[in-house]
């Protein structure tokens, strides 16, 4: 139950987020947006941490380079999803997102990337991703 609240309220703030970037890449520019948001979440993380302690630093060599340069796909997210929400609205822009997030996942899914246990992908699966996507289309429209 506490997994799908976080789910939930990751959802929400990535909509929140995505709308306060395009509120502040109308006024600064996209990609001095993305470094804004990226620095004031780099604080925002790193006091958190100072507090929590989750973790430590001395780990960060227990973590493959691949991963590590995860956090450089964030400026990425920020500049397309600003760019999309811009063009085509925020209700499209986080129903093309959603979608392309489970597909993405069906990849890492079933061909076992990232050390992710491969699983398999039935019709059920599918048919959900269709009912999105024809969702979306009904949305554009």
């Amino acid at each position: 139950m506490r997994g799908l609240l976080f789910a939930f309220l990751a959802g929400a703030f990535i909509t929140l987020q995505g709308v306060a970037n395009t509120r502040i890449s109308a006024d600064i520019g996209t990609w001095p947006a993305a470094a804004v948001t990226q620095f004031t979440g780099f604080v925002a993380a790193l006091l958190i941490w100072v507090f929590v302690r989750d973790g430590g630093l001395r780990d960060l060599r227990q973590v493959r380079p691949l991963y590590i340069s995860g956090g450089a796909l964030a400026a990425i997210i920020i500049f397309t999803n600003v760019t999309a929400i811009q063009q085509v609205g925020v209700t499209l822009t986080i129903s093309a997102v959603l979608i392309a997030q489970l597909c993405m996942t069906f990849l890492i899914d079933s061909l076992g990337w990232f050390g992710v246990p491969k699983q398999k992908m039935r019709l059920p699966q599918f048919i959900g991703i269709g009912l999105m996507i024809a969702g979306v289309v009904i949305l554009k429209f």
